[in-house]
């Protein structure tokens, strides 16, 4: 009997995604997740990107959320278009500002908002997704 021809899939699902402890220590395993992603999809340029941007995107949910855990989530939704994001157990919305000169934290937004073509928070029934969406070839 023949078998069913099967390719993988340019875009869209499946995407790559990660369940990490909410600790400052899963930056570095989600870094290596974005860049897998990314050369995986020939996307190698959007590298320094989006492992800045996850990086922010996980430094704020160890910060601010209080769940055990952390997902981590890379996914195409086009051939060039990726979106990075970070889902957590907490309602609790983003709230971007402009830090001052001498503050030591309040930037990670505004790093994110920097190289991404856009960026926002979906709601969940438990919580929330971060994101941030890179464009091949583009910068924000």
């Amino acid at each position: 009997m023949p078998q069913p021809a099967t390719r993988a899939r340019p875009t869209g699902y499946p995407g790559y995604s990660e369940t990490l402890p909410r600790e400052p220590e899963s930056a570095g395993t989600a870094r290596r997740l974005v860049r897998v992603a990314l050369a995986a999809w020939g996307l190698d340029d959007l590298g320094d990107d989006g492992a800045l941007i996850v990086s922010e995107l996980v430094s704020n949910a160890v910060r601010h959320v209080r769940s055990h855990s952390i997902r981590v989530t890379v996914t195409r939704p086009e051939a060039t278009r990726v979106r990075i994001g970070v889902v957590d157990r907490s309602k609790r919305l983003p709230e971007p500002r402009e830090p001052y000169e001498e503050d030591e934290s309040g930037r990670g937004l505004v790093l994110v908002a920097t190289p991404a073509k856009d960026w926002g928070t979906d709601s969940l029934p438990w919580g929330k997704q971060v994101w941030a969406e890179l464009h091949g070839g583009e910068r924000g």
